[in-house]
Protein backbone atom coordinates (compact mmCIF):
# COMPACT_ATOMS: atom_id res chain seq x y z
CA UNK A 1 0.00 0.00 0.00
CA UNK A 2 1.37 3.46 -1.27
CA UNK A 3 0.89 7.06 0.45
CA UNK A 4 0.98 9.60 -2.50
CA UNK A 5 3.27 12.75 -1.10
CA UNK A 6 4.51 10.45 1.81
CA UNK A 7 7.43 8.82 -0.59
CA UNK A 8 6.66 5.53 1.59
CA UNK A 9 4.60 2.52 1.41
CA UNK A 10 2.69 1.42 4.85
CA UNK A 11 5.10 -1.70 5.19
CA UNK A 12 8.24 0.91 5.18
CA UNK A 13 6.94 3.32 7.76
CA UNK A 14 6.08 0.07 10.08
CA UNK A 15 9.87 -1.03 9.78
CA UNK A 16 11.04 2.47 10.02
CA UNK A 17 9.77 2.82 13.48
CA UNK A 18 10.67 0.09 14.57
CA UNK A 19 7.27 -2.18 14.75
CA UNK A 20 7.70 -6.22 15.45
CA UNK A 21 5.28 -8.35 13.42
CA UNK A 22 3.67 -12.28 13.33
CA UNK A 23 4.63 -13.30 16.97
CA UNK A 24 2.02 -15.43 16.74
CA UNK A 25 1.02 -18.86 15.26
CA UNK A 26 -2.24 -19.37 12.74
CA UNK A 27 -2.31 -22.94 13.58
CA UNK A 28 -1.59 -22.56 16.66
CA UNK A 29 -4.78 -20.00 17.50
CA UNK A 30 -6.38 -22.68 15.30
CA UNK A 31 -5.93 -25.18 17.76
CA UNK A 32 -6.89 -23.34 21.02
CA UNK A 33 -10.19 -22.65 18.68
CA UNK A 34 -10.88 -26.24 18.47
CA UNK A 35 -9.89 -27.12 22.08
CA UNK A 36 -12.37 -24.56 23.43
CA UNK A 37 -15.00 -25.98 21.03
CA UNK A 38 -17.34 -26.39 24.01
CA UNK A 39 -16.47 -21.93 24.62
CA UNK A 40 -17.11 -21.43 21.14
CA UNK A 41 -20.54 -23.44 20.88
CA UNK A 42 -21.47 -21.00 23.92
CA UNK A 43 -20.38 -17.90 22.25
CA UNK A 44 -22.20 -18.95 18.91
CA UNK A 45 -25.81 -19.16 21.33
CA UNK A 46 -25.01 -16.01 22.78
CA UNK A 47 -24.50 -13.82 20.45
CA UNK A 48 -26.82 -15.12 17.85
CA UNK A 49 -29.01 -15.15 20.67
CA UNK A 50 -28.78 -11.36 20.82
CA UNK A 51 -29.26 -10.88 17.22
CA UNK A 52 -32.30 -12.79 17.24
CA UNK A 53 -33.25 -11.02 19.91
CA UNK A 54 -32.47 -7.66 18.16
CA UNK A 55 -34.57 -9.28 15.00
CA UNK A 56 -37.89 -9.93 17.26
CA UNK A 57 -38.20 -6.95 18.87
CA UNK A 58 -37.54 -4.83 16.12
CA UNK A 59 -39.81 -6.97 14.04
CA UNK A 60 -42.25 -6.67 16.98
CA UNK A 61 -42.05 -3.31 17.01
CA UNK A 62 -42.78 -3.07 13.31
CA UNK A 63 -45.35 -4.54 13.35
CA UNK A 64 -47.10 -2.70 15.88
CA UNK A 65 -46.38 0.54 13.82
CA UNK A 66 -47.47 -1.42 10.78
CA UNK A 67 -51.07 -1.81 12.50
CA UNK A 68 -50.88 1.80 13.88
CA UNK A 69 -50.71 2.78 10.83
CA UNK A 70 -53.55 1.92 10.17
CA UNK A 71 -55.58 4.70 10.90
CA UNK A 72 -53.58 6.79 8.58
CA UNK A 73 -52.34 6.91 5.08
CA UNK A 74 -50.01 4.97 3.43
CA UNK A 75 -47.52 7.80 4.18
CA UNK A 76 -47.90 7.56 8.05
CA UNK A 77 -47.81 4.01 8.17
CA UNK A 78 -44.30 4.12 6.48
CA UNK A 79 -43.64 6.21 9.03
CA UNK A 80 -45.37 4.42 12.06
CA UNK A 81 -43.77 1.30 10.63
CA UNK A 82 -40.16 2.44 10.34
CA UNK A 83 -40.36 4.50 14.11
CA UNK A 84 -41.76 1.11 15.43
CA UNK A 85 -38.93 -0.96 14.15
CA UNK A 86 -36.60 1.48 15.33
CA UNK A 87 -38.10 1.60 18.93
CA UNK A 88 -37.51 -1.72 19.04
CA UNK A 89 -34.15 -1.91 17.78
CA UNK A 90 -33.22 0.77 20.61
CA UNK A 91 -35.06 -0.83 23.42
CA UNK A 92 -32.95 -4.12 22.83
CA UNK A 93 -30.09 -2.28 22.81
CA UNK A 94 -30.75 -0.12 25.72
CA UNK A 95 -30.93 -3.94 27.26
CA UNK A 96 -28.41 -5.33 26.37
CA UNK A 97 -25.88 -2.38 27.30
CA UNK A 98 -26.86 -3.16 31.01
CA UNK A 99 -25.85 -6.77 30.58
CA UNK A 100 -22.78 -5.99 28.74
CA UNK A 101 -21.05 -6.52 32.43
CA UNK A 102 -22.20 -9.75 32.38
CA UNK A 103 -21.35 -10.76 28.81
CA UNK A 104 -17.90 -9.85 30.02
CA UNK A 105 -17.72 -11.48 32.85
CA UNK A 106 -19.26 -15.00 31.61
CA UNK A 107 -18.16 -15.22 28.04
CA UNK A 108 -15.28 -13.21 27.05
CA UNK A 109 -13.41 -13.63 29.98
CA UNK A 110 -14.29 -17.17 30.57
CA UNK A 111 -12.88 -18.29 26.69
CA UNK A 112 -9.92 -16.36 27.54
CA UNK A 113 -9.39 -18.02 30.89
CA UNK A 114 -9.12 -21.64 29.18
CA UNK A 115 -6.95 -20.32 26.53
CA UNK A 116 -4.56 -19.66 28.95
CA UNK A 117 -4.84 -23.16 30.47
CA UNK A 118 -4.21 -24.58 26.73
CA UNK A 119 -1.08 -22.23 26.01
CA UNK A 120 0.75 -23.35 29.67
CA UNK A 121 0.05 -27.00 28.82
CA UNK A 122 -2.89 -27.55 30.97
CA UNK A 123 -5.78 -30.18 30.58
CA UNK A 124 -9.29 -29.35 30.16
CA UNK A 125 -12.54 -30.49 31.11
CA UNK A 126 -14.89 -31.70 27.88
CA UNK A 127 -18.30 -30.42 27.10
CA UNK A 128 -19.89 -27.96 29.55
CA UNK A 129 -17.40 -29.03 32.22
CA UNK A 130 -15.27 -26.95 30.37
CA UNK A 131 -17.51 -23.65 30.86
CA UNK A 132 -18.14 -24.47 34.28
CA UNK A 133 -14.10 -24.88 34.64
CA UNK A 134 -13.09 -21.29 33.27
CA UNK A 135 -15.62 -19.65 35.11
CA UNK A 136 -14.50 -20.78 38.29
CA UNK A 137 -11.37 -18.96 37.16
CA UNK A 138 -12.44 -16.01 36.55
CA UNK A 139 -14.53 -15.75 40.21
CA UNK A 140 -11.14 -17.21 41.99
CA UNK A 141 -9.31 -14.20 40.11
CA UNK A 142 -11.40 -11.16 40.08
CA UNK A 143 -14.13 -12.00 42.56
CA UNK A 144 -17.30 -10.33 41.59
CA UNK A 145 -18.37 -9.26 38.33
CA UNK A 146 -18.46 -5.24 38.73
CA UNK A 147 -14.80 -5.62 39.63
CA UNK A 148 -13.72 -7.33 36.19
CA UNK A 149 -15.90 -4.74 34.45
CA UNK A 150 -14.60 -1.68 36.40
CA UNK A 151 -11.00 -3.04 35.67
CA UNK A 152 -11.47 -3.90 32.00
CA UNK A 153 -12.96 -0.21 31.70
CA UNK A 154 -10.21 1.26 33.03
CA UNK A 155 -7.81 -1.05 30.73
CA UNK A 156 -9.56 0.58 28.02
CA UNK A 157 -8.53 4.34 29.07
CA UNK A 158 -4.76 3.47 29.59
CA UNK A 159 -4.69 1.49 26.31
CA UNK A 160 -5.79 4.31 24.68
CA UNK A 161 -3.58 6.75 26.12
CA UNK A 162 -0.63 4.36 25.71
CA UNK A 163 -1.19 3.77 21.81
CA UNK A 164 -1.49 7.72 21.52
CA UNK A 165 1.87 7.94 23.33
CA UNK A 166 3.18 5.85 20.47
CA UNK A 167 1.71 7.68 17.72
CA UNK A 168 3.58 10.47 19.09
CA UNK A 169 6.55 9.06 19.43
CA UNK A 170 6.62 8.62 15.57
CA UNK A 171 4.93 11.42 14.82
CA UNK A 172 8.27 13.31 15.69
CA UNK A 173 9.84 11.14 12.76
CA UNK A 174 12.44 12.89 9.79
CA UNK A 175 9.56 10.97 7.25
CA UNK A 176 8.40 13.46 4.49
CA UNK A 177 4.50 13.36 4.78
CA UNK A 178 3.90 11.72 7.82
CA UNK A 179 1.20 14.12 8.54
CA UNK A 180 -1.46 12.40 6.25
CA UNK A 181 -0.07 8.73 6.67
CA UNK A 182 -0.08 9.27 10.66
CA UNK A 183 -4.17 10.24 10.33
CA UNK A 184 -4.58 6.78 8.36
CA UNK A 185 -2.18 5.21 10.68
CA UNK A 186 -3.73 6.57 14.42
CA UNK A 187 -7.72 5.56 12.68
CA UNK A 188 -6.49 2.04 12.14
CA UNK A 189 -4.46 1.37 15.48
CA UNK A 190 -8.11 2.83 17.42
CA UNK A 191 -9.22 -0.32 15.65
CA UNK A 192 -6.11 -2.84 16.15
CA UNK A 193 -6.37 -2.55 19.91
CA UNK A 194 -9.36 -3.16 20.77
CA UNK A 195 -8.92 -6.90 22.11
CA UNK A 196 -5.62 -5.93 23.81
CA UNK A 197 -7.76 -5.28 27.29
CA UNK A 198 -8.83 -9.25 27.14
CA UNK A 199 -5.01 -10.19 26.50
CA UNK A 200 -4.16 -7.99 29.88
CA UNK A 201 -7.24 -9.74 32.04
CA UNK A 202 -5.32 -12.58 30.59
CA UNK A 203 -2.59 -11.49 32.18
CA UNK A 204 -3.37 -11.59 35.69
CA UNK A 205 -5.27 -14.97 35.11
CA UNK A 206 -2.02 -16.45 33.77
CA UNK A 207 -0.20 -15.37 36.86
CA UNK A 208 -2.67 -16.58 39.26
CA UNK A 209 -2.77 -12.78 40.83
CA UNK A 210 -4.43 -12.55 44.19
CA UNK A 211 -4.75 -8.86 43.60
CA UNK A 212 -6.25 -8.20 40.06
CA UNK A 213 -6.00 -4.81 40.04
CA UNK A 214 -2.38 -4.78 40.59
CA UNK A 215 -2.08 -7.71 38.07
CA UNK A 216 -3.59 -5.53 35.97
CA UNK A 217 -1.44 -2.46 36.45
CA UNK A 218 1.60 -4.61 35.48
CA UNK A 219 0.12 -5.94 32.73
CA UNK A 220 -0.55 -2.93 31.17
CA UNK A 221 3.28 -1.30 32.10
CA UNK A 222 4.28 -4.55 29.97
CA UNK A 223 2.02 -4.01 27.24
CA UNK A 224 3.12 -0.42 27.28
CA UNK A 225 7.37 -1.05 27.29
CA UNK A 226 6.33 -3.59 24.03
CA UNK A 227 3.64 -1.22 22.56
CA UNK A 228 5.10 -0.92 19.29
CA UNK A 229 5.50 -4.73 19.01
CA UNK A 230 1.87 -5.49 20.06
CA UNK A 231 1.02 -3.08 17.70
CA UNK A 232 2.29 -4.63 15.07
CA UNK A 233 1.11 -7.89 15.40
CA UNK A 234 -2.30 -6.73 16.22
CA UNK A 235 -2.50 -4.36 13.39
CA UNK A 236 -2.02 -7.65 11.08
CA UNK A 237 -4.52 -9.27 13.08
CA UNK A 238 -6.86 -6.61 12.82
CA UNK A 239 -6.73 -6.14 9.01
CA UNK A 240 -7.48 -10.10 8.82
CA UNK A 241 -10.52 -9.95 11.76
CA UNK A 242 -12.67 -7.22 9.81
CA UNK A 243 -11.87 -8.48 6.48
CA UNK A 244 -13.36 -11.61 7.28
CA UNK A 245 -16.19 -9.66 9.05
CA UNK A 246 -16.88 -7.51 5.90
CA UNK A 247 -17.36 -10.97 3.59
CA UNK A 248 -19.47 -11.93 5.87
CA UNK A 249 -21.65 -8.96 6.07
CA UNK A 250 -22.04 -9.16 1.86
CA UNK A 251 -23.30 -12.87 2.68
CA UNK A 252 -25.70 -12.01 5.20
CA UNK A 253 -27.36 -9.56 3.38
CA UNK A 254 -29.23 -11.67 1.49
CA UNK A 255 -30.83 -13.72 4.78
CA UNK A 256 -31.13 -9.81 6.25
CA UNK A 257 -33.12 -9.17 2.99
CA UNK A 258 -35.36 -12.30 3.46
CA UNK A 259 -35.91 -10.98 7.36
CA UNK A 260 -36.96 -7.16 6.48
CA UNK A 261 -39.40 -9.24 3.90
CA UNK A 262 -41.43 -10.88 6.50
CA UNK A 263 -41.55 -7.91 8.40
CA UNK A 264 -45.18 -5.92 7.94
CA UNK A 265 -44.98 -2.95 5.47
CA UNK A 266 -40.93 -3.72 4.33
CA UNK A 267 -39.19 -1.96 6.67
CA UNK A 268 -36.25 -1.14 4.28
CA UNK A 269 -33.85 0.20 6.24
CA UNK A 270 -33.37 -2.85 7.90
CA UNK A 271 -31.48 -4.61 5.45
CA UNK A 272 -28.15 -2.96 6.22
CA UNK A 273 -28.83 -3.21 9.73
CA UNK A 274 -29.73 -6.66 10.06
CA UNK A 275 -26.63 -7.54 7.71
CA UNK A 276 -24.40 -5.73 10.10
CA UNK A 277 -26.01 -7.33 13.20
CA UNK A 278 -25.87 -10.90 11.79
CA UNK A 279 -21.85 -10.20 10.59
CA UNK A 280 -21.33 -8.52 14.12
CA UNK A 281 -23.09 -11.99 15.66
CA UNK A 282 -20.33 -14.08 13.44
CA UNK A 283 -17.57 -11.60 14.09
CA UNK A 284 -17.98 -11.94 18.22
CA UNK A 285 -18.70 -15.52 18.07
CA UNK A 286 -16.44 -17.02 15.78
CA UNK A 287 -13.77 -14.51 14.50
CA UNK A 288 -12.67 -12.61 17.66
CA UNK A 289 -12.09 -15.32 20.13
CA UNK A 290 -9.11 -16.57 16.53
CA UNK A 291 -7.73 -12.71 16.99
CA UNK A 292 -7.34 -12.87 21.09
CA UNK A 293 -5.83 -16.60 20.76
CA UNK A 294 -3.40 -14.62 18.23
CA UNK A 295 -2.63 -11.63 20.79
CA UNK A 296 -2.42 -13.71 23.45
CA UNK A 297 0.41 -15.67 21.99
CA UNK A 298 1.78 -12.68 21.00
CA UNK A 299 1.74 -10.88 24.30
CA UNK A 300 2.93 -14.17 26.15
CA UNK A 301 6.32 -14.09 23.67
CA UNK A 302 7.47 -10.38 23.72
CA UNK A 303 6.82 -10.36 27.26
CA UNK A 304 8.80 -13.74 27.98
CA UNK A 305 11.02 -13.05 30.86
CA UNK A 306 10.55 -9.48 31.83
CA UNK A 307 9.58 -6.80 34.96
CA UNK A 308 7.53 -4.24 34.32
CA UNK A 309 9.74 -1.01 33.70
CA UNK A 310 9.60 1.98 36.76
CA UNK A 311 10.10 4.31 33.18
CA UNK A 312 7.45 3.08 31.97
CA UNK A 313 4.99 2.72 34.71
CA UNK A 314 6.05 6.97 34.99
CA UNK A 315 5.08 7.02 31.58
CA UNK A 316 1.14 6.07 31.81
CA UNK A 317 1.32 7.36 35.30
CA UNK A 318 1.79 10.83 33.41
CA UNK A 319 -0.22 10.34 29.93
CA UNK A 320 -3.38 8.45 31.92
CA UNK A 321 -5.69 9.29 34.91
CA UNK A 322 -6.95 5.91 34.57
CA UNK A 323 -3.58 4.72 35.39
CA UNK A 324 -3.11 6.28 38.72
CA UNK A 325 -6.63 4.85 39.61
CA UNK A 326 -5.69 1.25 38.70
CA UNK A 327 -2.53 1.89 41.25
CA UNK A 328 -4.70 3.30 43.68
CA UNK A 329 -7.15 0.39 43.67
CA UNK A 330 -4.38 -2.21 43.51
CA UNK A 331 -3.31 -0.22 47.09
CA UNK A 332 -6.81 -0.63 48.45
CA UNK A 333 -7.53 -3.96 47.47
CA UNK A 334 -7.96 -6.29 50.80
CA UNK A 335 -8.77 -9.60 48.43
CA UNK A 336 -12.91 -8.92 49.04
CA UNK A 337 -14.41 -11.90 46.92
CA UNK A 338 -17.03 -13.12 46.72
CA UNK A 339 -16.76 -17.35 47.91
Amino acid sequence: MHFRGSGITLLAFIKRVGIQMADFSVSTSMSLMRKTAPFVAFRVIVYFAIAAAYVLVTGVGAGIGWGVGAFGDDDFRAGATFWGGGIGFASTAAVLYFLREYILYMVKAGHVAVMVELLDGRELPAGRGQIAYAQDIVKQRFGQSNVLFGIDQLLKGVIRATTRLVEGLASILPIPGLDGLMKLVRAFLRVAVGLIDEVILAYSMRIRAENPWEASRDGLVLYGQNAKAMLGNAAWIALVTYGLAFVVFLIMLAPAGLVVYLIPGGWSAGVFVFAILFAWAVKAALIEPFAVACLLQAYFAVTEGQEPNPEWTAKLDGVSAKFGKLTEKARNWAGAKTA
